[in-house]
């Protein structure tokens, strides 16, 4: 591939940031439930819904078998409560109102709130606009047209020999079953009314349309969006996918295709990868010029920077994937952006699991980004679809969403379902591999900032590739969007007032029916003011279901634990009084013997401290020609066990070993140190010594991730 820089890109002159998000997913309500699913690994895809169809009317294992289809499984938008009076709607016109329409609403006024311009926020309406990308059709054309049907039904009833009057009766219960025509009917069933009612109900005065690209739609609606901010034609832009069409009808198009996995899985580049299979999504990005994003102190979660668009051309057939189709689209956005793809370190790939789809892109891929690289196996690549399926027109968007937001929390998503790679991809040979699991992206140490590419291909051979890149290096504020286990402290003037107030909250939580008393909870511990003569308890939980539980174990602990003070392995700290700590405290600092794989890792992932303490380290050695020392102790995935032992004996050599305690003892003493923690002495064994050196002052930053390096 080319990539030379040799065309004026006005994405250079005018980068887009990403400001504001907004989506409903499979499990997923809003955004953060989207992330935060992402995060954990959450497989989102489950049997097909009754409120869809019911699988004993279409379902059979036999590909073959006529108007039916093989596959029951894929991912659902969950139930969403929908005022229509929010939007000054009606409620006689929901029935008749597609539900990509309705949603599309909820989640443009998430995606606004999000980016900080809620329904009291004044700014230029006029100069915003709404772009997404949309289905063929939307699924309430299904029922209209089905209504219309009656004709035929009534002949094969008289053909059966009903007569007339039965016939009519009949025929007029048939057509309950399905939608009735009136006045909104039309404008409900419409594709370009999914933006046009985001645009009427939110009164912008830009441009608003949608745009069939296939399975690449909401990526091309990203493309018209960004072309009317570097335009000089809008100052803000919704844009995004929409598709909420998991009904039999789609199910019957994809059977019959055959495109879907005859296990009812979805396994992107794995070696079983034997099919697709398909969500529903709504994703939208609120998009500005970075420079008036800046001008107007807006949240920026990543910075479009190129985007790369082709055709197949005359191929084998209309929807058959062609590998150098891709890589045009691919090479096309480095050139637009003006960086390099060597420069990359994730990729969120189109990934459908499609046996040959997948290597297809891989080929494409791996034209672009192995060209004049010799480096191996550095580039995270994976596929949303993993855990929420294909989203179809969504799918672009809930890629972009997810990708800005790895980029935004400094994290290399997972993709589920890897058993091990493909062997036809020679992935051990390309600078890529399969990230399974939720890893920290520690800073890149050729001295650019963190990118990616995000690809979206259609069917008729479009493809679309964006290149994406950090802004601004490590927040400094709360940021994570994803939810971490919370500190509950609870006290009282006495032990048994104690455990009153424990059953009392448990009492509480059990009768809430959302999560309002548990956050109430949360905050109250944030800056608790304890009597240092108060009974006192402490514990960390994830979630409400959890607290309560922990407060179960604590209650009956409290019934009969005498003891001044208790810890027990569930992790509930107990003290009768303030007083309990009589002495000084020191802090104690490992030596090596005390590594593991991984260490630090779920602290690496939210706190800005211990990616920082290992990215000094991956500086040094990095300086001495070495590969950073993050990659043995945040290794790529590996699948056998011999790979696995391999890299914990690598680890366990002294040149890596004593620097990655070190590294993650400071981060861990920096963490510390932020939320007060001050010892009265430092100590350590063996390599630990060194750190409590660090530690008492003795020696500065640079000073000891020298030593620790040299030593």
């Amino acid at each position: 591939m080319s990539n030379q820089q040799h065309t004026k890109s006005a994405l250079r002159e005018n980068p887009i940031a990403v400001i504001g998000l907004g989506g409903i997913f499979p499990q997923a309500e809003n955004l953060q439930e989207y992330w935060d699913n992402i995060v954990k690994e959450v497989d989102s895809i489950t049997d097909v819904p009754p409120s869809r169809w019911k699988i004993e009317d279409y379902y059979d294992p036999d590909p073959t078998a006529p108007d039916k289809t093989y596959c029951k499984r894929g991912g659902f938008l969950p139930d969403i409560d929908f005022n229509p009076m929010e939007f000054g709607l009606p409620p006689n016109i929901i029935e008749v109102t597609d539900a990509s329409q309705l949603l599309s609403l909820v989640v443009a006024k998430q995606a606004m709130r999000d980016a900080g311009y809620g329904d009291k926020v004044e700014f230029d309406r006029s100069r915003t606009g709404v772009v997404l990308g949309v289905g063929g059709g939307q699924k309430l054309i299904t029922p209209l047209t089905s209504r219309l049907q009656y004709p035929i039904w009534d002949r094969v009833l008289e053909s059966s020999g009903v007569p007339e009057d039965a016939r009519d009766d009949i025929i007029e219960k048939m057509k309950k079953a399905y939608i009735r025509w009136e006045e909104n009917s039309f404008p409900g069933m419409l594709g370009n009314v999914i933006s046009g009612r985001v645009a009427n109900r939110l009164d912008l005065g830009g441009m608003n349309c949608v745009v069939d690209a296939a399975c690449a739609a909401s990526l091309a609606a990203v493309k018209m969006a960004v072309t009317e901010l570097t335009d000089h034609r809008a100052d803000m832009m919704i844009t995004g996918g929409v598709d909420t069409d998991n009904s039999i009808f789609m199910y019957m198009s994809f059977s019959k295709t055959p495109a879907f996995s005859k296990n009812n899985d979805i396994r992107p580049f794995d070696i079983d990868s034997d099919g697709m299979m398909i969500g529903e999504g709504v994703g939208m990005l609120v998009l500005k010029r970075l420079e008036d994003a800046k001008r107007d102190g807006d949240r920026i979660y990543a910075v479009i920077k190129g985007i790369g668009t082709s055709s197949d051309g005359r191929y084998k057939s209309i929807y058959a994937p062609r590998a150098s189709g891709q890589a045009r689209a691919v090479d096309r956005a480095y050139i637009d952006a003006g960086f390099s793809p060597s420069t990359v370190e994730l990729v969120e790939a189109h990934g459908t699991g499609t046996p040959a789809g997948d290597p297809t892109e891989f080929n494409g891929l791996n034209e672009v980004f192995a060209h004049n690289n010799p480096r191996k196996q550095y580039i995270a690549l994976g596929s949303v679809k993993s855990q929420i399926g294909h989203t179809k027109a969504a799918a672009g968007a809930a890629s972009l969403i997810k990708t800005a937001l790895a980029l935004y929390h400094r994290i290399l998503p997972p993709t589920l379902n890897i058993s091990q790679p493909n062997p036809k991809l020679n992935i051990e040979q390309t600078p890529f591999y399969l990230n399974t699991h939720s890893r920290p992206w520690l800073e890149p140490q050729g001295g650019y900032p963190r990118r990616a590419g995000v690809s979206a291909f259609g069917f008729g051979g479009t493809n679309f590739h964006f290149a994406l890149e950090e802004y601004n290096g490590e927040p400094t504020q709360d940021y994570r969007l994803h939810k971490t286990p919370e500190a509950i402290f609870l006290s009282a003037p006495s032990p048994a007032q104690l455990r009153t107030k424990c059953e009392q909250e448990i009492a509480a939580l059990n009768a809430e029916t959302g999560n309002g008393r548990y956050r109430t909870l949360i905050a109250d511990s944030q800056t608790p003011t304890i009597p240092i003569t108060s009974a006192r308890l402490g514990f960390v939980a994830d979630s409400q279901e959890q607290a309560i539980e922990l407060l179960l174990t604590a209650v009956k602990l409290l019934q009969t634990n005498s003891t001044d003070h208790w810890d027990h392995p569930k992790g509930i700290f107990y003290r009768q009084s303030g007083l309990a700590t009589k002495g000084r405290v020191v802090a104690l600092f490992p030596g090596q013997g005390s590594q593991y794989l991984e260490m630090g890792k779920e602290l690496a992932l939210n706190f800005p401290p211990i990616r920082s303490t290992y990215g000094k380290m991956d500086a040094l050695f990095v300086k001495d020609g070495q590969p950073p020392l993050s990659n043995v102790i945040f290794p790529i995935p590996v699948y056998t066990d011999e790979e696995k032992q391999a890299q914990s004996e690598t680890l366990r050599r002294t040149e890596f070993v004593q620097p990655g305690i070190g590294a993650f003892s400071a981060g861990l003493y920096k963490l510390l140190q932020q939320a007060g923690f001050s010892p009265d002495f430092t100590a350590g064994h063996s390599f630990g010594e060194l750190t409590a050196l660090w530690a008492s002052g003795v020696l500065d930053d640079d000073a000891f991730y020298y030593l620790a390096k040299a030593r």
